[in-house]
Parts: structure tokens; sequence; C-alpha cells
């Protein structure tokens, strides 16, 4: 008999399949645990939780949360089949415990998780028993976050947030889901805080934050459910109603962002190149520092670059006496923040030292042309054309000017260093008609607006007036070519730019689809409309102009779409600030991939509110994925198809 079981036994781990059956899909159990779950008068401080096979737990300080939030932290361990939770905090008395494992256990095989398991027990005679349910989603994006807390207060005082650990916890899992367990009847706010250091309030400007002034009222309801029996993979065998318990409100949306760290310091100051030197504070200001030179006379010594953010000043040497020295010793005043949150004035004394030093360039320059004499002297042993002066080095720029130009595009030019003169007299621009090329108009400026650099050249480090736009009537169906003759450009050390062409074409019309956005639910706000890849990242933006935002000379290929409720009208995305109350500006999604071809002339509908802000992201696009659970099934599934049998997933 013993052997028969044997086999038995056998039989049903491996499914009869030589190559070791089914991957067990199977998550583990608890059988028991110690208090039981849902005590009541349980003033112990040790649990214990038994399993039905070995268990193991993953990332337990992040994904493991105890309610009431525990200040200091509780000790959790998984050893065979048990798991012991050690609380260090003394207990409170009537109050529900819960302990909130996520999808932190899992069996020691196949890494199955449980799921959302959670153990509770009170201290006192009842045992709370409401939740609220919802997500977190990062308010740019609506991207769920991930590994957040989520926490109620009761006092709805703004300050609460900032001075008080939660009263409830728990923590998002993969898709951004939560579920705040253990929860007592009465009325609460809902707030989402990336805790850096663990004292489960508000308390650091870092801190990524959700808020709601919204009042959560728990309750339950008697409720019904479809659950579906599956006859194969494909076929489903019946359908049948359950009655469950159903927790209220489990829709709860809490829009994630950081607030912007308006506190200002000098983060570093730093010479990489010898020709200038860089300040780097930690906010952007109104007003420039002022610099002055102990060992060198700095009137009219440099040309002043800030970013544009205000964040990032270079100082570049106009004088190469400057460059060529090592050392520049300079007095800096700036604004700054001090410790009660007040800008004052300070004065630092700098050494900026070249990481260039002036022998090394020296060394540099002389080896090559030592290396450029030597060239030359194997091309005349060997009879061919070879130099006899070394040409002097040309200013690099670079033209972003792409094979197929979009007529709604323009060409972009950058450089290294600041540019002293532009002759647009050495800038030429030719037009192909009929086989002739003739002289096209053109119009060359300064960038002055980030809105205006193309994706490939777009960097908050990149002073615009080191960048230049050439633009033109770009006709569709036409090749142009650009040309500059040598000393088009010359920076400030007197570097010229060499010869250079770049030759292009404006597609025909054909070549391109438009796409029509009728955006409905906004009136008489701003809307900003941005044309995304596959990637989320804008191709094309646009200000919604009666009700319809338009795009034109679209690339045939698959978009997506995304809304921006423009508040204070200045054109992108601000975050929002708690001790203001604003919240972050609203961000849509248009639900669905849209497909642009050659020719097409797309219109869509969109009602930005029409659905809930957790189900407007589409999945292609949504970076953020999870449930590990799946990627079991998955391997299954892969198993059978090999097999040639189907496979039903156990739900």
């Amino acid at each position: 008999m013993a052997i028969v079981a044997a086999t038995i036994v056998a039989s049903c781990a491996r499914m009869g399949q030589p190559d070791g059956g089914w991957y067990d899909e199977t998550p583990p159990r608890v059988i028991g645990a110690s208090p039981a779950d849902r005590a009541t008068n349980a003033m112990t401080k040790k649990v214990t939780i038994l399993f039905n096979e070995f268990i193991k737990l993953d990332n337990a300080t992040e994904k493991v949360v105890v309610s009431p939030p525990q200040l200091e932290q509780a000790e959790v361990k998984a050893s065979g089949k048990r798991i012991e939770v050690k609380l260090n905090d003394t207990l409170r008395a009537n109050t529900t415990y819960t302990i909130d494992f996520s999808d932190a256990i899992s069996d020691n095989n196949e890494g199955n998780p449980l799921g959302n398991y959670t153990y509770s027990f009170s201290t006192g005679p009842e045992i709370d028993t409401l939740e609220v349910a919802g997500c977190v989603l990062q308010a740019d994006n609506l991207e769920p976050v991930k590994g957040i807390l989520v926490g109620l207060y009761r006092d709805f005082a703004d300050s609460t947030f900032t001075h008080q650990p939660m009263l409830r916890v728990a923590r998002t899992d993969s898709h951004g889901r939560f579920v705040v367990r253990g929860v007592a009847p009465g009325s609460y706010r809902a707030y989402a805080l990336a805790d850096a250091d663990g004292d489960f309030k508000f308390s650091q400007k870092s801190e990524m934050i959700a808020f709601s002034r919204d009042t959560i009222t728990p309750r339950v309801i008697d409720d019904t459910r479809q659950d579906t029996i599956w006859q194969d993979s494909l076929r489903i065998k019946e359908i049948n109603r359950v009655g469950y318990r159903h927790f209220l409100p489990d829709d709860i949306v809490l829009k994630a962002f950081g607030e912007t760290l308006t506190d200002r310091y000098l983060i570093k100051s730093e010479r990489k190149e010898a020709d200038h030197f860089t300040l780097y504070f930690s906010y952007g200001s109104d007003s420039l520092p002022s610099v002055r030179g102990l060992n060198f006379d700095s009137r009219d010594a440099f040309i002043v670059e800030p970013t544009p953010r205000g964040d990032t000043i270079s100082y570049w040497l106009r004088d190469t006496a400057l460059v060529n020295t090592d050392t520049l010793e300079v007095e800096l005043r700036y604004m700054m923040t001090d410790s009660t949150g007040v800008l004052v004035s300070q004065t630092d004394t700098l050494t900026m030292l070249s990481k260039q030093p002036y022998a090394q360039r020296m060394k540099k320059l002389a080896k090559e042309r030592t290396d450029w004499e030597k060239a030359q002297a194997k091309l005349r042993k060997r009879g061919e054309p070879y130099d006899s002066v070394m040409p002097l080095p040309t200013l690099t720029m670079n033209v972003d000017a792409p094979a197929d130009l979009p007529p709604d595009r323009n060409v972009y030019i950058r450089f290294a260093t600041p540019i002293a003169r532009a002759d647009t007299s050495r800038i030429h621009l030719y037009a192909k008609h009929d086989s002739l090329w003739y002289r096209a108009r053109y119009e060359l400026r300064v960038l002055a607006d980030t809105a205006l650099v193309p994706d490939s050249m777009a960097a908050h480090d990149l002073p615009l007036h080191r960048a230049y736009e050439l633009r033109a009537e770009w006709r569709p169906d036409i090749e142009y070519s650009l040309e500059l003759d040598s000393m088009a450009f010359v920076d400030i050390y007197g570097m010229p730019t060499k010869k250079h062409k770049n030759g292009f074409k404006v597609p025909s019309a054909d070549k391109f689809g438009s796409l029509l956005l009728d955006i409905s639910g906004v009136s008489g706000r701003q809307v900003v409309v941005e044309l995304l890849d596959s990637s989320d990242k804008p191709v094309k933006r646009t200000v919604v102009t009666d009700g319809q935002a338009q795009f034109f000379y679209i690339k045939e290929g698959t978009y997506y779409a995304r809304l921006i409720l423009d508040d204070n009208r200045n054109g992108r995305w601000d975050t929002g600030d708690y001790a203001t109350g604003t919240q972050p500006e609203t961000v849509c999604y248009y639900p669905e991939k849209i497909e642009c071809r050659e020719k097409w002339d797309v219109t869509r509908q969109w009602n930005p509110f029409e659905r809930p802000a957790d189900r407007q992201k589409p999945a292609d696009i949504t970076k953020q994925k999870g449930d590990k659970q799946r990627k079991v099934q998955q391997r299954n599934l892969k198993r059978a198809q090999q097999m040639g049998i189907d496979y039903v997933p156990k739900m």
C-alpha cells in the first residue's frame, strides 16, 4: 500500500509528464496563528503565523507594514513554515493591530506569492474590520506608484500630516493599489507618503506625497460578484453569482507628486575646462550672484550663462590670459536660505582650480603637432600630397537637420562655446525646383524659449544662447541644401567654423497624416495636449483652441495622447504644494492608442473625465508592471503550447 500511495502522489505532482509536469502555481496557505487571526483582548507583542509549506519573505523591511504605524520597526522573520513578528512599540489599549504583508510571502520553491495577506488582532474586546481601498498614481504621468505608504487621519487640521504619524497605514502594490484594513467607524482623510525617515509624517520636502481634502466614511454592504469557471483556456463552463462583503470606498485615487525644493544653497563649484567655471545651486534665483576676482580683474571678464531654471550658472572667461591661469580666486555673494527658511546674503571665497592645467594642455597640443608632422612626413616619403602648414583648429558645431524634415520643423545649430559673431552673409539656403537650385529665404535667431528646443537637443543644462534656430518656409516635396562658408560663426576666442554642407528634403504632404482631438468638459480652461510615442515621450504639443487640439504632419505610426489642465497658463505641467493646499495640475490620458497613416485625417472625441484616472493610461505605455503570479502561469501556458494541449490556469 505504501508503494501504491507513493506512486499516486508522484503522479499528481508530475501530471504524468516525463519532463516534470506543471509548475506549481498554488500559493502557500495559512493553517494557524498565535494569537489567532482576529483575536481580541490579545496583549502579546509576539505573533507567530504557520503555513502548510516552506515559505520565504521578500524584502520584508519595505513590504511588511504594521498598523498603527510602529516608530520602532517591528522585527519580521521567516523560518521554515512559519513567520514570527515581534512588535517593539508599546501596545495601545483597545486598538486593532494589522500586519499587512502585501506580496512579501511566497512559497520556497516556485515563488508563488500569497497575495495581499493581512493578519490582525485587537488589544480590546472588539476588533475593527472596516477597509478602504484605492490607488496612488504619479501626478504628472499617471504611472502607478509602487511601495508608497497610504495612511488615514481623523484630525482634519492641515498641520496633522506634518506633525502627527498616520493612524492606519498600508503600502501600495506593484499596480499602485492599496487596502487600509482594521479601520474603525468614523470620518477620515487619506494621504500618501514616500516616507524617507520612517516617522510616518510629512517631515521632509523631498518626500513624495499625495493629499486629498475629500472626507472618507468607511462602510460595508452586502454585494454580489461574478465567479467565472473555465472549461479550458478559451471556453467558459459557467458563471456564478457569489455574495460577499463589499467594503467602501474602494475607488480612492491619490495623485502623488514631489514639491519644488525652493531652499537655495550652493551645491558645488567646479572648473572642468580652463575656459569657464560653473556654479551649481539647489534652486534658481531672480538675481544672479555677484562674482569678484581676488587675484585678477573681474570687470567685464565673463560671459555669464545661466540655464533656463537659473540653478546652474557658467562663467566664460573672455581673456585667454585668464584661461591660461590655472588658479582663480573669487569672492562670491549670493542669496541663500537660512535655517528659518528666509533668504539671506551669503559671501563665500572660492578657489577655481582648472582640471586642465596650462602645462598639460600645452603638452597635449605639442603631441598633436608632433603626430601631425609625422603623418605629413610619411605622405611626403610616399610621394603623396601633404601639407607644410598645420591647419588651425576650427569650432565644432552640431547641425540638427534630419534627412526628412517635416514642414513644421526647423533646423537647429548648437555650439560648445559662446558665439561672438554669426555672419548670415556666409550662411546660404538653397531650394531645388525643377532640377535647378535657387536661393531660399530664411531667418536665423538665437533660441529664447525651451519649448522650441526639439527632443534631440533638449537638456536642462543647455544654455539657449548657444543654440540657433534656422527658420524657413519649408515646402513639401522640395530638396534643400544648407551651406555654410568658413567663418560663418566665430566664438568668443576667435575660433571659426569650417565649411559645412547639409542636404535634406521636405517630404510630400502625402507622407504625413493629421490628428484632430475634439475635447469636451474643459470649457474655459487652458489645455495643453501632447502627442506621445510608444515610450510615453512627447513628439508634438499644442494648446487647445475652440475645443480642439490639432496635430499636422504626423509620421506614420502608433501614438498616444496626454492632456494637461494648465491652470496657471504657463504652457507646462506644474507640481503641487502642501503648505498652500495646491494640488498638482491635472493630467489625463486618452485611453486608447491612435493609429496614424499616410494621407489619413484622424478625428477622435475625448472627454478626459469620462474615465477615472486609474483607468486612463493605456497599458502599452504604462511602465510600472506587476503581478508575479502571472509569470508562473505564463510558464505553464508556454509548456502547454509546446506539448500541444490546453492549459487552464487555477483560479
